[in-house]
């Protein structure tokens, strides 16, 4: 396996190389599924590109609850099928292809009636774990335990004391939804794939009714380029009907949108040591741990405006309180949520009852000759979307072609993540930092933590942390840029770091200091660094008007008064 790097030389050498010669495989979209299906194409041999219109999980990958886990809930619904297929992708996840991404997080269910209620729901967390170690790679987590009263307040004594009778606690996974897919895709891009981000395809090209490759426009730098593919995977999730429509046909099934907020507070405003699972009248809502805070969501509305930039209201944003403070000795307020944020779920929507049924199941079909897409799904079950979709676009290839083989391939920081995480006290000696700063980098980079330690040796002031966000060294801000494909102000502060959610000021006291960092590493001029921070300074306050918004409507209009830096 090459090294993997996404810097600018890196984009624009992908870009000329895919225009170069047919590729077996082009895949759309670079979301989880996106990036999943070029490394499962890449690693079977392929030929493989990849492209993206926006930033890498700029969409529904990186505004996800940041959970890896089997659905609980859907144990309730008999969908034992979909429980069990992801019961094993988080096992395999948390034991052999990210433990440096994935980690186990406790949860906590109040149990509100005596007797019958925890014989139910007892029994569906003990499937649920018996299923899990069923699969195979379910004994990394700790299993399910049953607590009184009392001692469910003294785990969680954030809690109205009427709010349960006794507890059930449990396990799941979590991880930083955006960090995840920007890892996935840079271990496509070493073993093989071509990858860009801020590359649109704005059309397909055709011979007869077979599609041949795409148009794909370089928003960057301008131009555009004819890539050729044998094969065309449309992974564009809540854009999969735009994107059928660039080819003037009618999809076998389409795509609905369902947006869901999430709020984020502060550590100190939820007094517990584990995370919480309540039921609400339509679902269930979270609360999860979050480094130094708290993620609390989610909602689940119909959505048919911008899918670009999904907007939270005010009656969202009441709805999570509303909820969450119906348990919590302390209410929260408004003065309390220092983020919020929104994505969209991809639900399939057929054109008759039997697929209409699938919602968090995925499909794959094949409406024309030469294009297979993938929709639907969960974020967990990425990894057997990705290889159902290469699988439908290998019955075209006319060779003989290798089996899915991303079981076995660990995700890139994965391989010696482990031996460095026993040897961090060392690691901290040796550099001067922290060692919690070190596990913070080990947390996030794994192995590749070596890589961001050079340039704190090359440049000691990258070892000092941000001075509006201080878990994130600087070094970060440059590395994201030489490494991790960030091109944007916005792409380091809200996806490969979190300051955009984590800080009250969602980030514009930071904003300088990071694009300050980020100039050097891209070629940007004062010129580009001051546009750069007036237009993140414009999003967040076209956010922080549409929160404040009655509805829909009148959030979407004022969330679209910010334009992107790179119009659509």
């Amino acid at each position: 396996m090459k090294t993997a790097t996404l810097g600018p030389a890196q984009r624009a050498e992908a870009l000329a190389r895919m225009a170069e010669r047919e590729l077996d495989i082009l895949v759309v979209g670079g979301g989880v599924v996106g990036a999943g299906t070029a490394l499962d194409a890449a690693t079977r041999g392929l030929t493989t590109g990849l492209v993206e219109a926006r930033d890498w999980a700029s969409g529904t990958s990186s505004r996800s609850s940041k959970l890896i886990h089997g659905g609980l809930r859907y144990l309730e619904m008999l969908d034992f099928a979909l429980v069990r297929e992801a019961l094993k992708e988080r096992g395999l996840l948390l034991e052999r292809l990210a433990p440096h991404l994935v980690k186990p997080v406790p949860f906590l269910y109040p149990l509100q009636h005596k007797g019958w209620e925890r014989w139910y729901a007892g029994s569906g967390v003990a499937l649920y774990d018996a299923m899990s170690v069923s699969s195979g790679h379910g004994r990394g987590l700790p299993v399910h335990r049953h607590l009184s009263q009392r001692r469910a307040l003294r785990v969680a004594p954030c809690l109205k004391k009427e709010a349960l009778v006794g507890a059930l606690q449990y396990y799941d996974a979590q991880m930083d939804d955006a960090r995840f897919v920007m890892t996935l895709v840079r271990t496509a891009a070493a073993y093989g794939a071509q990858v860009a981000n801020r590359a649109r395809v704005v059309g397909f090209l055709r011979e007869g009714e077979r599609v041949v490759g795409a148009r794909v426009q370089d928003v960057e730098a301008g131009g555009e380029y004819e890539i050729r593919a044998r094969q065309i995977v449309n992974a564009t999730g809540v854009w999969t009907d735009d994107t059928q429509a660039l080819i003037g046909e009618r999809g076998q099934f389409h795509v609905r949108a369902s947006k869901g907020i999430h709020l984020v507070v502060p550590k100190d405003r939820i007094h517990s040591t584990t995370g919480l699972i309540l039921r609400t009248e339509k679902s269930v809502l979270f609360v999860i741990p979050w480094g130094r805070h708290w993620i609390i969501g989610t909602t689940d509305t119909d959505w048919d405006l911008d899918k670009a930039h999904p907007a939270a209201s005010s009656a969202d944003i009441d709805y999570l309180l509303e909820h969450v403070n119906s348990v919590l000795a302390t209410p929260l307020t408004r003065d309390d949520v220092e983020g919020v944020y929104a994505g969209l779920r991809p639900l399939l929507a057929g054109e008759s009852d039997a697929t209409s049924k699938l919602s968090r199941e995925h499909t794959v079909a094949h409406p024309v000759p030469g294009l297979v897409v993938v929709a639907g799904g969960k974020y967990t079950t990425y990894r057997v979307m990705a290889k159902d979709a290469v699988d439908e676009a290998v019955h075209a290839l006319d060779q003989r072609v290798a089996e899915c083989v991303t079981e076995d391939v660990p995700l890139v920081g994965a391989e010696g993540y482990k031996a460095l995480w026993n040897a961090r006290a060392r690691t901290a000696a040796r550099t001067g930092l922290h060692v919690a700063r070190v596990e913070h980098l080990l947390n996030r980079y794994g192995s590749r933590a070596e890589e961001l330690l050079e340039l704190v040796v090359a440049d000691p002031s990258l070892g000092e942390p941000l001075a509006a966000a201080d878990d994130y060294l600087r070094a970060e801000v440059v590395y994201a840029c030489t490494h991790e494909g960030a091109r944007h102000l916005d792409d380091v502060l809200t996806r490969r770091t979190r300051i955009s959610i984590e800080t009250f000021d969602r980030g514009t006291r930071s904003a300088r200091e990071v694009a300050e960092l980020m100039a050097p590493a891209l070629g940007w001029d004062t010129d580009r660094v001051e546009k750069e921070i007036a237009h993140y300074e414009k999003r967040v306050e076209a956010e922080r008007e549409s929160q404040r918004q009655p509805d829909d409507l009148t959030a979407d209009a004022a969330r679209l008064g910010a334009p992107d830096i790179v119009p659509s």
